[in-house]
C-alpha cells in the first residue's frame, strides 16, 4: 500500500477519477458474460491437457517400442550375459586341456662358509594339451637347467608322474618355449587344444589367460584385450641373475599371475594364439605373450619326429626400423638386415643355409615364403613357423634392387 501511495505521487499522468454510484439492483439481473480473452484462454488449457496426454501416450508406446528392438539397458544386460556365458563356455572347454606342471630341479648354493653345496629347488608354472599322446607346451623357464623330475596336474585333479622333457630352447633363444611327455596316462583320455592363427589378433580383441596362478590356484582365468604386438622385453625370475630377451610378444591386460607362464592365451573361439611367458614387474596388468604362429613350426616338428629341432638360417641381422634405417643410410624401414661385419668376422656362417642360398653381408630380407619381416614379426619369428628340412624362397633387397633365393633349412647346431 505504501508502494502504491509513493507510485502515485510520483506519477504525473496520474489522475483521481470520480465515478457515478452504480445501480446496484439492475446488477443483480445479469451474470458477467466471459470475454473472448477468457474464452480463448479456456480453450488453450483445454488444448494442453488433450495434447499432453496424447503425448504422453505416444511417449510410453515409443519407449515401449524402443525397449523391444533397440539395444536399451535390457538389451546391454542379455550382452554382458551373453559375453560371461561364452566365457565361461571357453573356460570349461579349453580348461580341460590345460595342466599344472610341478617341477622339482637341482642347482648349488653358497652356504655360510662359502662353500656350493648342491640344492633342491621346487617350482610350478602350467601347460596346455596339444596332441592325445600327452605332448605339453610349457615354457622353458618353468623347467630350467637341471630339471629332475616333473608332474603334473590334470583340470580334475589327477597327477602323472614321470612327466618327461622332450626339449627345450638356448637359454639364448628369444623363444621361451619347452615340450613334455606324459608318459602313463593312467587311462585317463586327454583332450588337445584348438590352435588359432595369431596373425589375425588386432589391438583390442579379448582374450583369456589360463594358469596355475601362484602355483596354487589351478585353472585361474583372466579376461582382457590384446593391447599390443611385436614387443621386445628383457625378461628374468625375480631375484635371478639370468636374463632373457624375448621378441615380437603381444601385450595384454589379462592377468598373467606368477605360476601362470606357460598356460594359453585364448580367443574368443576357444582358439589358442599365444604361450603366456612374462609379466611386467611394477605394474599394473602389463602381460606378454609368445604369438602362437611363432611356434607352430616347433609343434609340427615335435608331433612329427617326437623331438624339438629348431630350424636355422645362418645370419646375423637386426630387425630394421626408421631410426635404424637413418642409421645405416637405407632407403628401407623393414626387414631384416644383415649387418656388415667390422671385426674380422663374418654375419654369414659358412656352409650354413644363408651362405648356400648366396644371403651376403648388406642384404636386407624382406620375405620368407609369403611372411612380411616387419614390426609385427622378426626374422626368427617367421623361420620358426617353418621345420626343420622346409625348402623356403627369401625374398632379398640387394643395391637397391629385389631377388629371390631359395634354401632349404637345417636344424640349429648344438653349438
Amino acid at each position: 500500500m505504501d508502494m502504491e501511495q509513493n507510485d502515485q505521487k510520483n506519477d504525473p499522468q496520474h489522475y483521481t477519477l470520480r465515478l457515478k454510484k452504480p445501480n446496484i439492483d439492475r446488477l443483480k439481473n445479469y451474470r458477467r458474460a466471459p470475454s473472448r480473452r477468457a474464452q480463448l484462454a479456456s480453450s488453450l488449457i483445454v488444448l494442453c491437457l488433450l495434447f499432453g496426454l496424447i503425448g504422453g501416450w505416444f511417449g510410453a508406446a515409443v519407449y515401449e517400442h524402443n525397449k523391444k528392438n533397440d539395444p536399451s539397458a535390457a538389451s546391454r544386460q542379455q550382452i554382458v550375459t551373453s559375453e560371461s556365458q561364452l566365457f565361461a563356455s571357453i573356460a570349461k572347454n579349453v580348461g580341460q586341456s590345460v595342466v599344472s606342471v610341478d617341477v622339482q630341479s637341482q642347482t648349488t648354493a653358497q652356504n655360510f662358509f662359502g662353500v656350493f653345496q648342491p640344492l633342491t629347488q621346487q617350482s610350478a608354472g602350467t601347460g596346455f594339451i596339444i596332441s592325445d599322446s600327452g605332448i605339453i607346451v610349457t615354457n622353458r623357464h618353468v623347467v630350467p637347467a637341471g630339471t629332475s623330475s616333473v608332474t603334473v596336474t590334470l583340470a580334475d585333479g589327477t597327477r602323472l608322474t614321470g612327466v618327461q622333457v622332450i626339449g627345450r630352447t638356448a637359454d639364448t633363444s628369444s623363444l621361451d618355449v619347452a615340450f613334455l611327455k606324459i608318459t602313463d596316462k593312467k587311462g585317463k583320455k586327454l583332450t588337445p587344444v584348438k590352435i588359432g592363427d595369431s596373425s589375425k589378433m588386432q589391438v583390442g580383441d579379448r582374450v583369456l589367460a589360463i594358469g596355475n596362478a601362484l602355483g596354487q590356484f589351478q585353472n585361474t582365468v583372466t579376461s582382457g584385450i590384446i593391447s599390443g604386438y611385436g614387443r621386445d622385453v628383457q625378461a628374468g625370475s625375480q631375484g635371478g641373475s639370468s636374463i632373457e630377451s624375448l621378441t615380437d610378444l603381444f601385450q595384454t591386460d589379462a592377468a598373467i599371475n606368477e605360476g601362470n607362464s606357460g598356460g594359453p592365451l585364448v580367443n574368443i573361439n576357444g582358439e589358442v594364439v599365444g604361450l603366456n611367458t612374462a609379466v611386467a614387474s611394477g605394474a599394473q596388468n602389463i602381460g606378454f605373450s609368445i604369438p602362437v604362429n611363432d611356434i607352430t613350426g616347433l609343434i609340427n616338428s615335435v608331433l612329427a619326429n617326437g623331438k624339438l629341432q629348431l630350424p636355422y638360417l645362418g645370419v646375423r641381422y637386426v630387425s630394421l626400423t626408421a631410426d635404424i634405417a637413418y642409421q645405416y643410410n637405407l632407403n628401407v624401414d623393414k626387414g631384416a638386415y644383415v649387418v656388415p661385419s667390422t671385426d674380422g668376422s663374418t654375419s654369414v656362417t659358412p656352409g650354413s643355409p644363408a651362405e648356400k642360398a648366396g644371403i651376403a653381408e648388406g642384404d636386407i630380407i624382406t620375405k620368407v615364403n609369403n611372411i612380411a619381416i616387419d614390426n609385427k614379426t622378426s626374422l626368427t619369428s617367421a623361420l620358426t613357423r617353418f621345420k626343420v628340412g622346409d625348402t623356403v624362397t627369401l625374398t632379398i633387397i640387394r643395391d637397391g634392387k629385389t631377388i629371390t633365393a631359395r634354401t632349404v633349412l637345417e636344424a640349429t647346431p648344438a653349438s
